[in-house]
């Protein structure tokens, strides 16, 4: 159950929107093997929804001061196009919670710690731009996730308190910037498991958009039944 019915749904996009972070995940795992690191998924799921500047500290924590980011970066980017070269698939249920919301008359905007460029090559292809009122992307504020600007930005963009917002998010780093931005948060896990910590900081944990859309309908019917 929600808490709450919300003003507003604040949308991460990688892992939750579009099926990216499978991407990036095996793309950065092919250049840990080019280069012979030695790198484990886990320290992908560390680093997942974080724009580079975070990567680079994680990557330099766990593995020395060394390491060679700029080499293994270019190998990253490299395989990542191949990867995406034919374009990135929508996650299960996203159209249907975003007809969901219009039927709602529920706000929404987008969080990212990707480029503007980057949202609308890849929903574009959808017509999802124009569903959102508003897109914060990676220049729109001032530190990244997991800081909460971020979400607070989204939530200033749409005049609404952010304790009155909903944060649907995929990553470690996305759900603590929701967390520190006083939101009520949802984790739909993709790449990286839910965790403890996850669960306290977590209103609900989804296994898809699907569960969201459910849990949104039921605290609808509560405001309207007086429940």
């Amino acid at each position: 159950m929600l808490p709450f019915m919300p003003q507003a749904v604040i949308f991460d996009m990688d892992g939750l929107l579009i099926e990216s972070e499978v991407l990036y995940r095996d793309a950065f795992l092919a250049a840990s093997d080019e280069g012979g690191h030695g790198m484990q998924v886990e320290t992908y799921q560390k680093v997942c929804g974080s724009p580079w500047a975070v990567i680079t500290k994680t990557i330099i924590a766990d593995y020395g001061a060394n390491f060679p980011i700029d080499t293994f970066r270019d190998a990253w980017l490299r395989n990542l196009r191949t990867m995406m070269a034919e374009g990135v698939a929508l996650k299960p249920g996203v159209i249907e919670i975003l007809d969901l919301l219009d039927r709602l008359d529920v706000r929404r905007a987008i969080a990212t710690s990707s480029q503007h460029e980057a949202v609308q090559r890849h929903l574009s292809p959808f017509d999802l731009p124009r569903r959102f009122d508003r897109i914060v992307a990676r220049g729109d504020y001032a530190e990244p996730k997991p800081a909460p600007h971020p979400y607070l930005t989204a939530a200033q963009w749409l005049n609404i308190d952010p304790a009155q917002c909903l944060a649907l998010e995929d990553s470690y780093h996305g759900i603590r910037s929701a967390s520190a931005a006083g939101m009520a948060a949802i984790m739909v896990p993709d790449v990286a498991p839910p965790t403890p910590e996850m669960q306290e900081r977590c209103v609900a944990i989804c296994d898809d958009l699907f569960a969201v859309a459910k849990l949104l309908e039921i605290a609808h019917s509560g405001v309207f039944s007086g429940a």
